[in-house]
């Protein structure tokens, strides 16, 4: 898969707006570079990926079934923002970024990803513009799957910072995702006795019926089939947080002794 045609299929619907201004500033840095000799920080290639491209036609005004490539170039933009929210880029966070990229998408089309990613961290981003923008195109569990992502990127180096959970939030709220839903997120990524309350977005107080009928509804909120629509290449992601929600489950079950 050339360079081309893979940016070609991951642009969709962002190739436009904010995003495509970044995406565009990006792109002509990178082939400035490449003219310049410099074929950017790949990754060792191995075997060539035989995925899908994806492929995009028409869209609606409505908001459109987000594709893979879609989730793709938005996952690179606030990416780019998070790993320099503490004001420093961490090796163990940019680690984190390639590993994930190899996890999802093979390592050629993760070279791809990564070379764009390392040019857009190196312009400024204006988040609110941003995350509208994915907000006005993108379906509610893909945006969840987004926040989900980030937050694995701030707790790569062990721990997540105020500065770095602050930037989440804020993102979090520009994209329309509820307190309850962000919260829930967050508690999979920090130990405290009541995480398992929260990651089922309910109190420490809840009757046994209640607490069954949150997992219930998280369950079919978290569950891997809501995002099945992007991709094989995201259903790790997915998967994870379907599996906090049992964890958080039967934790409370020992502990309840129901």
């Amino acid at each position: 898969m050339s360079f081309s045609k893979w940016i070609g299929g991951a642009l969709g619907w962002s190739f436009g707006g904010p995003i495509g201004a970044i995406i565009g500033l990006a792109l002509g840095s990178l082939i400035d570079s490449m003219s310049n000799g410099d074929n950017g920080p790949f990754i060792n290639t191995g075997e060539t990926q035989r995925g899908r491209r994806p492929m995009y036609g028409s869209r609606s005004r409505q908001r459109p079934q987000t594709q893979s490539g879609d989730f793709e170039v938005s996952l690179l933009i606030l990416a780019s923002v998070i790993i320099k929210a503490d004001g420093k880029q961490e090796k163990s966070e940019l680690d984190f970024v390639r590993q994930q990229f190899v996890n999802m998408y093979g390592k050629e089309r993760a070279n791809h990803a990564f070379r764009l990613f390392k040019k857009i961290s190196n312009q400024p981003v204006s988040v609110r513009p941003v995350c509208l923008q994915i907000r006005q195109m993108m379906d509610h569990p893909s945006r969840l799957q987004l926040i989900h992502f980030l937050f694995g990127i701030a707790k790569a180096d062990g721990m997540v910072t105020r500065d770095e959970e602050e930037k989440i939030s804020s993102m979090a709220g520009y994209l329309g995702i509820n307190i309850r839903d962000y919260e829930s997120i967050k508690a999979m990524f920090y130990n405290s006795s009541d995480n398992a309350y929260k990651i089922l977005e309910i109190n420490k107080n809840a009757s046994v019926d209640e607490i069954k009928k949150a997992y219930r509804k998280m369950a079919k909120k978290y569950h891997p089939d809501k995002v099945i629509h992007l991709g094989k290449e995201h259903q790790n992601g997915a998967e994870e947080k379907f599996r906090q929600v049992q964890a958080a489950y039967e934790q409370i079950q020992k502990e309840r002794k129901f």
